[in-house]
């Protein structure tokens, strides 16, 4: 029997340098609602939101369960432990680590990535050369669960698969390259300012399209960089 993967993405509605980020607008959606999609439209894995316990996140809750996405919630700064909560309850044994500031992340990396730890038998899988921003992470609730029982630095606990990723003595971490039409490394799409929020609606409007594949997005923005094409 396969291990049951999951897509678990973490949002929440605090943000230090774009507050209230995961529910801005960009192509007529917010933010969080255009993360969620993208990741459903993989067609993979269910998809189930992260977020913490606080009441300011309702809105998050309220708008995953509207497009049919699961829901965990949990501590606010211990995000690996939200994360081993949130697969131990839906019962993920592959765990695609997603994040609420990236509405241009590839759609097709969940997949990729997938039967990269399948195929490896590894713990911790990831691509090199995405945009900043496209990318998504890959690993065993197992790894994840002995990450939560060892790591004890606040920055282990905040980032999830740091832990895992720096400790390849333990854990054995595949890092594969991206597909070459996709790596674009000098591409920046995620949200973590205001500026950041502007370049991506711009990205969007040029694609002209709903949900652009990160190829339409990677096109535009080279259009828009001129001499960056490569």
């Amino acid at each position: 029997m396969q291990p049951r993967a999951g897509i678990i993405l973490q949002a929440r509605i605090d943000s230090s340098r774009l507050p209230g980020k995961a529910l801005a607008m960009i192509g007529g959606k917010t933010i969080l609602e255009q993360c969620l999609r993208r990741m459903m439209s993989a067609g993979v894995a269910p998809v189930v939101l992260a977020t913490t316990n606080r009441p300011e996140d309702d809105a998050l809750d309220a708008l995953a369960r509207d497009l049919g996405v699961g829901v965990f919630r949990g501590d606010v700064h211990d995000v690996l432990s939200r994360y081993v909560s949130a697969a131990e309850a839906f019962g993920f044994d592959i765990v695609i680590r997603a994040t609420g500031d990236n509405p241009c992340v590839d759609i097709m990396a969940p997949g990729r990535l997938i039967d990269v730890l399948r195929g490896h038998k590894a713990d911790y899988a990831c691509e090199d050369g995405l945009p900043y921003g496209a990318a998504v992470e890959a690993v065993t609730r197992t790894a994840l669960v002995r990450a939560a029982h060892e790591a004890y630095h606040a920055e282990d606990r905040e980032h999830v698969t740091l832990y895992v990723r720096r400790n390849t003595g333990i854990f054995r971490v595949v890092i594969a390259p991206a597909p070459a039409p996709l790596r674009r490394p000098d591409v920046r799409v995620t949200v973590d300012t205001a500026a950041d929020l502007e370049h991506v609606r711009e990205l969007y409007a040029r694609t002209g399209v709903e949900m652009p594949s990160l190829r339409q997005i990677i096109d535009v923005a080279g259009r828009s960089a001129g001499s960056e094409v490569a």
